[in-house]
């Protein structure tokens, strides 16, 4: 399995000729000529309706590429994909989905509280399998904690998160390797103010994609 993080929440994950991508929103971009680079791409999911996760003027762009109802998200993102042009097919907990050689299969339900004041919407978990390794793509939440997972794509920095969740989540998900994700609201040179404490407390190998590049596992 190839893990490339294209920005923000966004990754695209391939194997043996198929890929697929994982919430293309606002803060990744780009996204086109990266597209244009991907051949074989069959699938966009998204985890929830955010616009960072998934910006609605790409909804044309991603049918472009991977066809029509080729757009899989939750539900209330879903309903983003049609009022922005697109056909989209809705993902719901406990879904199990497959293109190629990529398995899919669908966790979570609910986006991590910001505030109280503020409702909780609808957030789905991936987990895609290929190649013998299983990527969890959380969305925007810390509380499903699925078992088996070689590689974590972890939310690194988001307004419902501090540093002790993030840590306690590395550890009970007890990953092989972090892939930190959701970073657009840092400065480039203080995520490391946050990876030290990922690094050190994590008790997992992190590989970040910022200076090693894309993560075959």
């Amino acid at each position: 399995m190839d893990i490339e993080h294209l920005g923000h929440a966004c990754l695209r994950v391939s194997h043996d000729g198929t890929s697929v991508l994982v919430d293309p929103g606002v803060f990744s971009p780009g996204l086109d000529a990266h597209l244009g680079e991907s051949p074989g791409l069959l699938a966009v999911l998204v985890t929830h309706a955010h616009p960072d996760h998934l910006d609605p003027d790409l909804v044309p762009l991603l049918e472009h590429h991977a066809g029509a109802g080729a757009v899989h998200a939750e539900a209330g993102a879903a309903d983003v994909v049609e009022q922005a042009g697109g056909t989209p097919a809705v993902l719901q907990v406990g879904d199990r989905r497959q293109w190629g050689c990529i398995h899919l299969d669908v966790v979570g339900g609910r986006h991590a509280a910001i505030h109280p004041d503020l409702p909780r919407i609808g957030n789905v978990g991936l987990l895609l399998k290929a190649g013998g390794t299983t990527l969890f793509h959380p969305g925007d939440s810390y509380e499903t904690v699925p078992e088996g997972i070689d590689v974590l794509a972890l939310p690194l920095n988001a307004p419902w998160a501090k540093v002790s969740e993030t840590v306690e989540f590395v550890r009970a998900v007890a990953p092989r390797v972090v892939v930190p994700i959701h970073d657009a609201l840092l400065q480039p040179a203080r995520r490391d103010v946050y990876l030290t404490h990922v690094r050190s407390l994590g008790v997992a190998e992190v590989h970040d994609p910022a200076g090693e590049g894309a993560l075959h596992a």
